[in-house]
């Protein structure tokens, strides 16, 4: 990616301003929106009548899944979705062809892998294919995605990791260790991997990030996302080295419209 080809840091409200407003709601997009974000992420879930049984998903295959009766829902987890009134993707993206959201562009992170076809369906049939993004773990879904919608930009989510570790106290040392390793093998994977899934974009946690993998990213035509980073310090840092844009629960960290 040359730098006449970057583009200005993307402000990304995680979940929409998740620090402000609990997240994966309409609130929460509203509030991120009033900030200045450039874009909202928000999760897509397969609902928990999809797998018969609890740990089912782990195991889920990329494609359509006709025996699902359920609607997809934008909610992080199944213990997330059954906290609060959850919507459903469909209503979700209704609401992003209106004001205030059809200001901004939004990212569907996808969960679990399967049902990609109704994803990009939605999309669609809402005329939203230059607005929305998709991102995910699955590298099955990426390859999903690409085939059913050569145009629509997806992003491949690293490292891959089923629950947040950086709140485990006994687990740091382990987490240092296995960032330490992943800073070292990161550019080559991305420069390698990337590009033949056709994403647009990395979506790394930031403490993976390094000036090295940026400059592998772009060289290889890919732009990097850094999620999700909450402390300004942190946003200063990765700014200087050059990523293409922040995921945060807190947009205020990102300042305003430029």
């Amino acid at each position: 990616m040359s730098d006449g080809s970057r583009r200005s840091l993307l402000r990304i409200g995680h979940k929409g301003a998740d620090a402000i407003v609990g997240g994966n709601t309409l609130e929460s997009f509203h509030a991120a929106v009033e900030i200045g974000v450039d874009v909202i992420e928000l999760d897509v879930l397969r609902p928990r009548s999809d797998f018969a049984a609890v740990g089912d998903w782990k195991h889920a295959s990329a494609g359509p899944a006709p025996g699902a009766t359920d609607e997809l829902l934008v909610a992080h987890d199944w213990g997330d979705a059954a906290r609060r009134q959850t919507m459903t993707l469909a209503t979700t993206l209704d609401a992003f062809t209106k004001p205030p959201l059809d200001a901004v562009e939004v990212d569907l992170d996808l969960k679990i892998a399967g049902r990609e076809d109704e994803v990009v369906a939605a999309i669609r049939d809402r005329g939203l294919e230059s607005r929305t993004m998709a991102s995910t773990m699955e590298v099955s879904s990426l390859r999903e995605l690409r085939r059913l919608a050569p145009d629509l930009r997806i992003g491949w989510t690293i490292p891959k990791t089923y629950r947040d570790w950086t709140g485990n106290r006994w687990a740091r040392p382990l987490l240092v260790a296995g960032l330490a390793s992943l800073r070292v093998r990161l550019p080559a994977v991305v420069r390698r991997q990337a590009p033949a899934l056709g994403v647009w974009a990395v979506w790394v946690y930031h403490g993976a990030i390094t000036p090295r993998l940026v400059a592998s990213a772009h060289d290889a035509g890919v732009a990097v996302i850094a999620w999700t980073v909450d402390d300004a310090r942190r946003v200063a840092a990765l700014t200087a080295a050059g990523v293409d844009g922040i995921c945060t629960n807190d947009p205020r960290l990102l300042g305003g419209p430029a």
